[in-house]
């Protein structure tokens, strides 16, 4: 059974940091992708950052230069290290994976992706 659990989520002023994290289990799979999204209320969830297997990542326009996605396959734990935050990234972020290596314009489609964590909320103050 695959989980996905997310944390490192909270409360700061607008340039500030977080670093979230997500714990993976039960995930096997050798060619796939793991990403960052993120909704706000109101809002459709939109796809942030994603990492694949064969180390190709994608970043969407709204955090380049602030945002970094990283993994570490010996802890089994994806990362998004976030920067220089806006209250416009106010959200509630989920990390989720897949199945296999997709098209370049599916990933940051959250349609691709079969698993999900629950989320963590990232709430930026001006």
């Amino acid at each position: 059974q695959v989980q996905l659990v997310e944390s490192g989520g909270g409360s700061v002023q607008s340039g500030g940091s977080l670093r979230l994290s997500c714990a993976v289990s039960g995930y096997t799979y050798s060619s796939y992708c793991m990403g960052w999204f993120r909704q706000a209320p109101g809002k459709e969830r939109e796809g942030v950052a994603t990492i694949c297997s064969d180390g190709t990542t994608r970043l969407a326009d709204s955090v380049k230069g602030r945002f970094t996605i990283s993994q570490d396959n010996a802890k089994n734990t994806l990362y998004l290290q976030m920067n220089s935050l806006k209250p416009e990234d106010t959200a509630m972020y989920s990390c989720a994976a897949g199945v296999y290596r997709p098209a370049w314009w599916l990933l940051l489609d959250p349609g691709y992706y079969n698993y999900w964590g629950q989320g963590t909320q990232v709430t930026v103050s001006s």
